[in-house]
């Protein structure tokens, strides 16, 4: 089996539930989609719209020379075999922004909302790592970029609002950027784990923790 892995679910559905992981990419059978907050789509959207273009010096300090050079695309990985593993798995997916450095080579960026956390930051790189991956060995017709020399988190945390009229005020913001070591050992070590996980004959145990599990269990118990 050639399975297909989202990059956005290796944050918080892979470490939240191996069960529902397993479910998702398996058998196609997904959560309940709970839709994000309107307000926070549409921040995301002024922020990517807002830094297309742009050059790094604008972004952020600690950014080599470059621009903004790619909003919201897809992306799409050639077929991916781990040693030791009969099934093979692909990414796809879509980053938030690339950047083109002056002096070669692009940076991966993902806009979060929020204080920076330094558990999150883990959680997020494999997420960037494949991205990466992706580009960088992009599967026909897909999107190619090489090398990608930077992985990083974009974090804005809302620290002040300024009225200067009856109608409006602002938010203002504080900008951080965490920079995530590029590792791709690392990288299809943590995929041979996810292919572990999806080539067992068993379902995986559920998490104590996932209130989807504890729902379809409680609900179980009930004679209805």
């Amino acid at each position: 089996m050639n399975y297909k892995l989202s990059p956005s679910d290796f944050a918080f559905l892979y470490e939240g539930c191996k069960r529902c992981y397993y479910l998702k990419v398996v058998h196609n059978i997904s959560q309940p989609s709970i839709p994000l907050p309107s307000i926070f789509t549409k921040i995301a959207a002024l922020l990517k719209d807002h830094y297309i273009g742009k050059r790094t010096e604008k972004l952020c300090v600690n950014l080599p020379p470059g621009v903004v050079s790619y909003g919201e695309r897809p992306v799409q990985s050639e077929i991916i075999q781990v040693p030791g593993h009969s099934n093979t798995c692909f990414i796809k997916g879509r980053f938030d922004a690339v950047v083109k450095f002056d002096e070669g080579g692009y940076g991966i960026i993902d806009f979060k909302t929020g204080s920076p956390n330094e558990e999150h930051h883990k959680l997020y790189s494999p997420q960037l790592h494949a991205y990466a991956y992706a580009l960088e060995n992009a599967a026909p017709g897909a999107l190619a970029l090489s090398p990608v020399t930077k992985l990083g988190l974009l974090y804005f945390y809302p620290s002040k609002i300024s009225q200067y009229s009856v109608e409006r005020i602002f938010y203002e913001a504080e900008v951080h950027w965490i920079e995530i070591e590029k590792s791709y050992k690392k990288f299809l070590k943590f995929i041979g784990e996810v292919l572990n996980l999806l080539d067992c004959t068993n379902l995986p145990d559920s998490s104590p923790t996932c209130e989807w599990c504890s729902y379809i269990r409680r609900l179980g118990k009930l004679r209805i």
